[in-house]
């Protein structure tokens, strides 16, 4: 969900501009804009990016958005009447969404597939930072920490992962499995509250 305060409050730690980080929200907001099913949710959303574009500052508008483009948040396409259209490039995408990571919640099925999602990960010494961001995040969407670097969900989560590790840019250091077995499930299931 588009939830304007907690992206605000994520965004304190990113080097960005005042105004390039309100371009960005903006930006965000478009895409959930788009991408919400209901007009109630629309128009919330419009009313939370009505409040970002009052505060910004139209003098440093043009810089902002120039600054952005050359650390390629976001692109731009040339219309066909002579206007410019702005958009989030797919780097800008990530770095947008990663601010939202805090929110990340997995969806459970009404039934258990029986099934095991098993995330492992080694990643070198010289990236621990990555390493202890995927230990935070895979244990704050509820992720058993089964052993060192191996963490344990039994709902379809491969969206989620796939996610994470494409803000960190850890694909090469992380390996996701299903499985239908694991020798200590009874253990799991009590730790997950599964029943058969």
């Amino acid at each position: 969900m588009f939830d304007m305060v907690k992206i605000n409050k994520n965004l304190k730690g990113i080097r960005l501009g005042k105004n390039q980080k309100k371009i960005a929200i903006l930006l965000l907001g478009g895409i959930a804009l788009s991408l919400s099913a209901t007009p109630k949710k629309q128009f919330k959303i419009l009313g939370e990016i009505h409040d970002e574009l009052k505060d910004i500052d139209e003098r440093f508008l043009k810089r902002s958005i120039k600054a952005l483009y050359e650390s390629k948040v976001i692109d731009y396409k040339e219309n066909k009447n002579g206007t410019m259209t702005i958009i989030l490039s797919d780097e800008g995408k990530k770095r947008v969404l990663a601010y939202d990571l805090t929110n990340m919640k997995i969806k459970k099925p009404n039934k258990w597939d029986k099934k095991w999602r098993i995330v492992s990960f080694d990643i070198p010494e010289n990236k621990k930072i990555i390493r202890r961001s995927l230990n935070h995040h895979f244990r704050k969407i509820g992720f058993y920490n089964f052993q060192k670097s191996i963490y344990v969900y039994p709902y379809d989560c491969k969206s989620e992962i796939d996610y994470i590790i494409e803000v960190y840019n850890a694909r090469e250091f992380v390996r996701f499995i299903v499985a239908e077995y694991v020798d200590n499930a009874l253990h799991l299931k009590k730790i997950f509250n599964l029943e058969e």
